[in-house]
């Protein structure tokens, strides 16, 4: 079982968080150490208590790894803790209390703002039928994706009340099952608005025998069921590879650009703190870094006096 959750986890590090097959490699040799742990101690990652990790953790130091390494198995145990919590595997999560030792943190990577117009725009007009029927909802997903910085797992467990193209915004249910209001754009209204209108109930009618909840789901499949993480990286993928984009286009991609884009055009930090769901603001700040970074090279590439070696003197 312990096996099954950690196999899971790690997929979605690999599909959701995009994170590269090194560093899930790294993640799954320091979590199936403390799956190892914790069998030893007749213990397992359901029942395990906080003074149980911390015994991991001191465990794991004393055998004179650096601190660097410290800090990747923390981060591990609080990235795979709060999953489980996310993914309601675990009431609580035991994690909450251990502080990942402080390192400098590499800052996410975020396309052009038309880069992801031009990811989102694109047309294929040699698609089949059944093709475009598809190319109209996978247009309207990186809409959603993109003009609400929602999260794939919020993104797949849409139903249809939880979108209102009158007014325009999105309900979704977030991490700690908290409720959220995201306003969504014109454009993203009328992309949901052709989907729903042309899309969604053929693709409904291929699934002769759908659930409850497969016919209230917002975004399906080509076979009408509900779609999945993997679903949404493959729909990315295949749009990128259309799109003959260079960068590495994976799901949190969209929200990270999101909450940068958005900054970089004046909104405060409150405001894409509530947006995003975060549930302290120090994690929003992150963004705050890109955009000075980004501000950094408008004005090295602009300013006559930036230029390196600055203005020659004419007196």
């Amino acid at each position: 079982m312990d096996e099954q959750v950690l196999d899971d986890y790690i997929n979605y590090l690999k599909i959701e968080r995009g994170l590269s097959g090194n560093t899930c490699q790294s993640y799954r040799r320091d979590l199936k150490k403390l799956l190892i742990y914790l069998e030893e101690n007749q213990n397992n990652l359901f029942q395990c208590q906080p003074v149980d990790l911390f015994s991991f953790l001191y465990s794991v130091n004393e055998q004179g790894i650096s601190a660097r390494s410290i800090a990747r198995y923390t981060a591990a145990l609080k990235g795979f803790f709060s999953y489980l919590s996310d993914e309601g595997k675990r009431t609580d999560d035991p994690t909450e209390l251990i502080v990942v030792p402080k390192l400098e943190q590499p800052l996410p990577h975020v396309l052009s703002e038309s880069a992801v117009n031009s990811l989102i725009n694109h047309r294929d007009d040699k698609e089949s039928q059944a093709g475009m029927l598809l190319e109209i909802r996978d247009t309207a997903i990186l809409e959603v994706l993109y003009g609400s910085g929602l999260r794939v797992s919020e993104l797949i467990t849409l139903s249809l009340n939880q979108i209102s193209l009158e007014v325009g915004y999105v309900r979704c249910r977030g991490k700690g099952n908290k409720e959220r209001i995201v306003p969504l754009s014109e454009p993203c209204l009328l992309a949901l608005q052709k989907y729903l209108l042309e899309a969604r109930n053929h693709l409904l009618r291929k699934n002769r025998k759908p659930t409850t909840a497969e016919s209230n789901s917002l975004f399906l499949n080509a076979r009408g069921g509900r779609l999945t993480r993997q679903g949404i990286w493959t729909i990315l993928k295949n749009r990128a590879v259309k799109n003959k984009a260079g960068a590495k286009i994976y799901p949190h991609l969209m929200r990270h650009c999101f909450a940068t884009h958005l900054l970089d055009h004046g909104a405060d930090l409150r405001s894409v703190q509530e947006m995003l769901g975060h549930a302290d603001i120090s994690t929003t700040q992150i963004y705050t870094h890109l955009t000075k970074n980004r501000l950094r090279d408008v004005f090295e590439k602009a300013h006559p006096r930036a230029k390196r070696g600055g203005q020659k003197n004419d007196a």
